[in-house]
């Protein structure tokens, strides 16, 4: 028997809301495949199934909202039958009420009692619409003759909706992202490393690059960073992995949390996956798609969940440092400000440079400072031979 529960899809989640789901009973299923939509505080998921079955009983409805490890399918593995199912239900049964704590008693019968409503006077036309738009009539004001509720009545209620959505989604991900970096000050002890990385060679051999490429093909700068910080990441696997229950673990792959910025305000930090084995080409297009899938809100639950190190990049905002906090289970964040013109001494001659500085915010729980520099001189290594990466 399979037991598909709403999955984690990071630290700062404890809930989400069934949008839709995406099989119904009877359907066949293999890993990787989407089965349900559901709604957190940061954007609507395609969620993935880990497991291969066929789909027995969807328990839990379009609209309901449940937290996070909670049952919403049962499915059959290879060989089971629905007998077995109800059998397994009967031996996971929740004990009978006479078993459970004394709940309050009811109140008498007769302070139950409501006064009968009159009924909502609705045209035809704004029922139809109000279905359309999935707005209950209840709680619209009619302003037609006797309190009717009229067409122009609900489309309103739709107008309002979708401006007052946006507005409560993202006051819902400013609490969510406030409460994951409060509990990672309060509980990660942060060290801070930072270097000044010379870019001359980087921008000119990127430029030169593109130039023999069409615009579609061009690889950004962003690309290059994250490739820089897979190989990186490589000698020093320590800054790649989690923490959790009092230990670490060591991430087999990199899968980079790009921080990206949403157009109607807020941040997400999906997995671009595999880094460390993806070519420069491959990188750009999984970041280009990523960005765009992140800004459309039609991510997987997988890329939610399996960052195992965060970079943000904010020099097009114009900083030039940034301090980042890291994003718990995750042991490190790594930020780049953006390029700027410095004085910089090249044998013994100072001249104009083009500098990026890069920064690292680690977990002392697991590695220290000694460590971390490495991993930044590795880094500005890398980004210093780009025909290399």
């Amino acid at each position: 028997m399979i037991e598909f529960r709403l999955p984690s899809l990071g630290a700062d989640m404890d809930q989400g809301k069934l949008v839709e789901w995406k099989v119904k009973p009877g359907d066949v299923v293999k890993k990787g495949d989407v089965v349900a939509v559901v709604d957190t505080s940061k954007s609507a998921i395609d969620v993935e199934i880990w497991h291969e079955g066929t789909v027995q009983e969807l328990l839990t409805q379009p609209g309901e909202t449940v937290p996070v490890g909670a049952m919403m399918a049962l499915l059959l593995e290879a060989g089971e039958t629905a007998e077995q199912v109800q059998a397994w239900k009967r031996g996971h049964a929740a004990p009978p009420e006479a078993a459970l704590p004394s709940a309050t008693p009811a109140p008498p019968a007769a302070t139950l009692t409501t006064a009968p409503t009159a009924r909502v006077r609705v045209s035809p036309a704004a029922r139809k619409r109000a279905a359309e738009l999935g707005i209950g009539l209840g709680a619209l004001t009619g302003s037609g003759p006797d309190g009717a509720i009229t067409f122009d009545d609900v489309e309103k209620a739709g107008k309002d909706r979708k401006t007052t959505a946006p507005l409560n989604r993202m006051t819902e991900m400013r609490k969510t992202i406030g409460a994951a970096m409060a509990r990672s000050k309060r509980e990660i002890p942060h060290y801070y490393l930072a270097t000044d990385i010379p870019f001359a060679r980087a921008t000119e051999w990127l430029a030169a690059r593109n130039t023999q490429r069409s615009v579609t093909e061009r690889v950004l700068m962003a690309a290059v960073l994250l490739k820089a910080v897979a190989n990186a990441l490589k000698h020093h696997p320590d800054l790649n992995g989690f923490y959790r229950d009092g230990r670490f673990e060591r991430a087999s792959a990199v899968h980079i949390g790009v921080a990206i910025s949403l157009r109607q305000g807020g941040l997400i930090a999906p997995a671009l996956h595999d880094c460390d084995s993806k070519s420069l080409d491959e990188l750009m297009r999984g970041l280009a798609d990523l960005v765009r899938r992140a800004r459309a809100f039609t991510l997987r639950s997988s890329e939610l969940s399996d960052p195992t190190i965060t970079v943000t990049n904010l020099g097009d905002g114009g900083a030039d440092l940034v301090q980042g906090v890291i994003y718990p289970p995750q042991v490190a964040i790594i930020g780049f400000g953006g390029v700027r013109e410095r004085p910089w001494v090249t044998e013994g001659a100072v001249g104009a440079m083009p500098v990026v500085t890069a920064t690292l915010a680690a977990d002392h729980r697991v590695t220290d400072g000694h460590l971390g520099a490495l991993f930044l001189a590795d880094l500005s290594r890398a980004l210093q031979a780009p025909d290399k990466l």
